[in-house]
C-alpha cells in the first residue's frame, strides 16, 4: 500500500505526492487517520491510502 497526498480542493493542476510506500494496510490506515486529523478543513492536502498499483496524478503534466 502507498500513502499519498492529494489536493483537498480537487484542482486538476495539482499533482499527487507520494508520502510512503510499502506500508501494510493496518498501519497505513492509522497513519492516514493521524495525518488527516492534524489538518483543518481548509488545508491543501488530504491523505489517502491506496494500493501499490495506483498511478499518481501528475498535475499539469497530464493536462498539457
Amino acid at each position: 500500500m502507498k500513502i499519498i497526498a492529494v489536493d483537498n480542493f480537487a484542482r486538476e493542476y495539482i499533482a499527487d505526492t507520494l508520502i510512503a510506500e510499502n506500508v501494510n494496510e493496518y498501519m497505513g490506515k492509522r497513519i492516514v487517520d493521524a495525518l488527516n486529523d492534524k489538518q483543518h478543513e481548509n488545508s491543501q492536502d488530504f491523505f489517502k491510502l491506496v494500493s501499490d498499483d495506483y498511478v499518481l496524478w501528475r498535475g499539469m503534466e497530464e493536462l498539457v
